[in-house]
């Protein structure tokens, strides 16, 4: 297995990674949306899930930019 091979499939192992966290994010979100919190709980489980939504969204970022620099390098 090349370098490249090897850089394609640890951005496509991290992308996954990241929309997994995303999907996460989603789900956490809509059910505390839908225990019927007030506006402050809510807020703030809403707060807490920001940090790893934008660690997800990074992670996912990164991971495709492994990817196409891995296929573009690629011989």
């Amino acid at each position: 297995m090349s370098v490249f091979e090897t850089m394609i499939w640890a951005g496509a192992a991290v992308t996954l990674a990241g929309l997994a966290a995303l999907i996460w994010c989603i789900f956490t979100v809509a059910r505390a949306r839908r225990q019927g919190l007030d506006d402050e709980a809510l807020r703030l489980k809403m707060r807490s899930v920001l940090a790893v939504n934008m660690a997800a969204l990074a992670a996912s970022a990164l991971g495709l930019i492994a990817v196409v620099t891995g296929i573009i390098l690629a011989p």
